[in-house]
This record gives structure tokens, C-alpha cells and sequence, in this order.
């Protein structure tokens, strides 16, 4: 799996930022950006990406430049629960 990037067809609608269980998505300079650090994909969270499932623009795909397992994605949920404990 590759972890999630917001295209350039983004509308502006703000649906993804409220779902994201990581907080992983910002804006900044007028375009939204997903956190690699910070997304799972919603591993440990949902079966889906949340910010996919409420995107009116399909315009969150798959992120080459960083691809990880499920595995990888289990642990960085992990490290993020035990941070914010």
C-alpha cells in the first residue's frame, strides 16, 4: 500500500481534515497536504481511508513516493497512540 496524496483538482470542501483520525491532513498556502508521518491509512481506526471515503472529487490516490505495508502502518498507529497517551 502506498500511503495517501490530495491531487490538484482538490475543491476546497474541507471534508477530509473532520474523518482523519490522525489529524494527518493541513493546509497550507491553499492546498491540502497529508502528513506521511502521521497517516495509516486509518489502520487501527477503519477498515477504509476515511479521506477517501468523503472526498466529493476522488481526488485522494495512492502516494508512490511513500509506500507502506500493513504491517508498517500497524506500527506507526501504534507509535502514535502511545504518543498521544
Amino acid at each position: 500500500m502506498a500511503l495517501l496524496i490530495i491531487m490538484e483538482d482538490c475543491t476546497d470542501c474541507v471534508a477530509c481534515i473532520e474523518p482523519c483520525p490522525n489529524d494527518a491532513i493541513t493546509k497550507n498556502d491553499g492546498i491540502y497536504h497529508i502528513a506521511p508521518d502521521k497517516c495509516t491509512e486509518c489502520v487501527g481506526h477503519h477498515d477504509d481511508p476515511q479521506c477517501i471515503e468523503v472526498c466529493p472529487s476522488d481526488c485522494i490516490i495512492p502516494d508512490p513516493d511513500h509506500e507502506e505495508s500493513d504491517d508498517e502502518l500497524q506500527e506507526k498507529y501504534e507509535r502514535l497512540q502511545t504518543a498521544a497517551a
